[in-house]
């Protein structure tokens, strides 16, 4: 009997979601980018928004596999994956208030009071990829290939962030080709393939039946 099978296939279904508005949001972002425009600023903020909310049940999920393997570690990185998710909810939310009643007057040079620089949204979720990635070699019921995946946007995510600490510009080519592999391809392919991994319920010994 599976005991967590009906909140894995929640998680699951989370995460081809995620994949899916990651897509969406580093297009429309990238649109941004190119012609900035009202409907674009929203589609940014709603698909931040979105996309923080729905990772929170999708690194749940994936907690309840890889809790077994080392606990302490597998909570430290599920916290760390939560408070990146709000992160980029709180980032998407701020938007959005903004968008909807725009205040008098706002620096454009400041970074983003809940969320500065995307320490959320890129830092402290790329430290929980790596974390999960440490737990699938160590063991944990998940493919390896999601392990090195985990790695790649890790250290992808990592990058853009502390570039745009430094570097501040997001049209920077190094910058933006970090971002673009992984909004593109990695995160999208990791959090989809994730998905169709936790579709499938790991088995549960049921406890001996005594006379």
């Amino acid at each position: 009997m599976n005991r967590d099978s009906t909140f894995g296939s929640f998680g699951a279904f989370g995460a081809v979601g995620a994949g899916l508005i990651g897509f969406a949001y580093s297009t429309s972002f990238s649109l941004y980018l190119h012609s900035p425009s009202r409907g674009t600023a929203y589609a940014n903020a709603l698909l931040l928004l979105a996309g923080g909310l729905v990772s929170t049940a999708v690194f749940t999920a994936v907690y309840e596999r890889l809790r077994q393997t080392d606990p302490a570690l597998a909570l430290w990185g599920y916290v760390l994956a939560l408070v990146g998710a709000f992160g980029a909810a709180l980032h998407g939310g701020y938007d959005l208030a903004n968008l909807a009643n725009p205040p008098a007057s706002v620096a454009s040079d400041l970074p983003n009071s809940v969320d500065p620089r995307g320490l959320g949204t890129f830092a402290l979720t790329g430290l929980a990829l790596a974390v999960t990635g440490i737990l699938i070699l160590r063991g944990a019921p998940l493919p390896r290939g999601l392990a090195y995946m985990a790695f790649l946007s890790a250290a992808l995510l990592v990058f853009v962030y502390i570039g745009r600490l430094v570097i501040l510009n997001p049209k920077n080519p190094a910058l933006l080709t970090c971002a673009v592999v992984d909004g593109f391809v990695v995160n999208p392919i990791w959090f989809i393939w994730l998905g169709l991994v936790l579709r499938q319920s790991p088995r549960v010994q049921a406890a001996p039946v005594t006379a």
